[in-house]
């Protein structure tokens, strides 16, 4: 979000859920999604095994330090999904949303997660409101439906073997950009992060890689140039504030390193993939591979013989870990893939085109909806809660097991992500029921998840208010929680 709307704990550490709750389940807690562990979490949740254990009862992962959590009222198990659910206990839990803190314009949506239709509506005009971050889980779903859950992104180093370089000495080296949303400068997690966060490629892997190649033929200087051009269009969407710049996301590109942020200390990064390339210049030195004349950006030659390879975590995992902690970057990145995928074109203009391809084939209705970017960074976005809704929904459906890291990166209440400090002034009984991915601008505030009431009804939900006062922007938010905490305590 930008400089003055970031949603509350998204820059923060995450801690550890310390809980056996149905709804979370030891939500991600390093485990990849290789291992399964997302289509376990729905498997389980929907197994109806018992009563889950008490959350206090169950220990954290080793080296996990959490603070020691007070335990709700154990769950009931997991009732059927597709249950109806009662429109007068689903209206009076959302009481809350009539809070004058939340201005005048104030929608929902709340439905059987498992079902059709909606159980609960309010909407005015056209029944859409500025998404904020929750545009997040329809470019997620788009991904992962596009994607697929296993696939990958690489960043390579080749070499024109052709001829020498124009220095008529050494050959040409060429980084290329594969559209990793999380190639870093060097190996190792970053500080803080989420509860999961998926190992990372990094350029100096890839120099190591590369050099080591390289003294094996002979060379050892190389000129350096770097290509960006996977993706297409504007870098910077013309609806962003510029005070989102850098503090929020850089301008996208198929070849950064660190989403483009710089080293503590340094200024703003202008060139995200130049920023690359000098970086991976570095590592080459220091390997022993001298780097002569200028970086230049040119495309890769065709025919180039590959010189070394570093590949970025899975779809599914940077889905789970984007989900969570709210980036930005990795949702826009993102986007451009699901664009190139479906259209042809890594674009703002290709991922949207894309998007709305992937909801039309799953039979979602836009109801009006209109999305520019993949973060909802843009207050040009329009949305339906009742899509959001839908789209939840096709990531529980038994016939798309390949959407479940969606569900599976949704912070839990009061626990982790964007929701860890979250969701404490509403019933008690709520915190740990539901999962969901917040959504906060200037004057704009919303949730859409998932939640388990206190008989086990499974729904699905979209809350959405976007004419907030700036004054009233944390008790807006704090009657939202309350509001979404109550159809976890409720008996729905």
């Amino acid at each position: 979000m930008g400089k003055r709307d970031r949603e509350p704990g998204a820059g923060r550490a995450r801690r550890m859920l310390a809980g056996g709750l149905v709804l979370a389940l030891l939500a991600g807690a390093g485990v990849a999604w290789r291992t399964g562990w997302a289509e376990q979490w729905w498997d389980e949740l929907r197994a109806d095994a018992g009563t889950p254990a008490d959350p206090a009862a169950v220990a954290p992962p080793p080296t996990v330090d959490i603070p020691p959590v007070v335990a709700p009222v154990a769950l009931a198990p997991a009732a059927d999904g597709a249950a109806a659910l009662d429109r007068g206990q689903v209206r009076r839990a959302l009481a809350p949303l009539d809070s004058p803190d939340l201005g005048r314009h104030v929608i929902a949506a709340v439905g059987p997660l498992e079902g059709a239709g909606l159980t609960y509506e309010a909407t005015e005009g056209a029944g859409v409101a500025i998404p904020a971050s929750t545009t997040k889980i329809v470019t997620a779903a788009a991904a992962l439906f596009l994607l697929g859950p296993e696939r990958t992104f690489a960043t390579t180093a080749v070499v024109d073997t052709s001829g020498p370089g124009s220095a008529g000495e050494a050959p040409r080296l060429v980084l290329v950009g594969g559209g990793d949303p999380l190639l870093a400068r060097a190996p190792g997690k970053p500080a803080g992060g989420a509860t999961y966060d998926p190992e990372r490629a990094d350029v100096r892997t890839l120099a190591k890689r590369a050099a080591r190649a390289l003294k094996q033929s002979g060379t050892t200087t190389v000129e350096l140039g770097f290509d960006d051009g996977l993706f297409a269009g504007p870098a910077v969407h013309p609806s962003w504030k510029p005070e989102y710049l850098p503090d929020e996301i850089n301008p996208v590109s198929a070849l950064w390193v660190d989403e483009g942020r710089p080293l503590p200390g340094q200024g703003a990064v202008a060139d995200p993939a130049l920023e690359a390339a000098a970086t991976f210049a570095k590592a080459l030195a220091r390997r022993g591979i001298t780097v002569t004349g200028d970086l230049t950006r040119s495309p890769a030659p065709a025919g180039a013989t590959e010189v070394g390879r570093v590949t970025s975590p899975t779809v599914a995992q940077i889905v789970q870990r984007l989900i969570e902690v709210s980036d930005n970057a990795a949702a826009e990145v993102l986007l451009r893939h699901a664009g190139l995928a479906d259209q042809g074109e890594g674009s703002f203009a290709g991922g949207q085109r894309a998007v709305e391809r992937a909801l039309a084939a799953n039979g979602i209705d836009l109801r009006g909806s209109v999305l520019y970017d993949g973060s909802g960074l843009s207050r040009d976005n329009r949305l339906a809660p009742g899509v959001l809704v839908d789209v939840l929904r096709l990531a529980a459906s038994a016939d798309h097991p390949r959407l479940r890291p969606l569900l599976a990166g949704l912070p839990v209440a009061g626990y982790t992500g964007s929701l860890t400090d979250r969701m404490d002034l509403g019933p008690a009984a709520g915190r740990g029921r539901v999962r969901a991915k917040t959504g906060t601008l200037t004057g704009v505030t919303s949730l859409a998840g998932i939640a388990i009431d206190a008989d086990g009804h499974l729904m699905a939900f979209a809350l959405m208010a976007d004419r907030i006062k700036k004054v009233k922007g944390l008790p807006a938010r704090v009657a939202m929680d309350n509001a979404a905490a109550g159809l976890g305590a409720c008996t729905c």
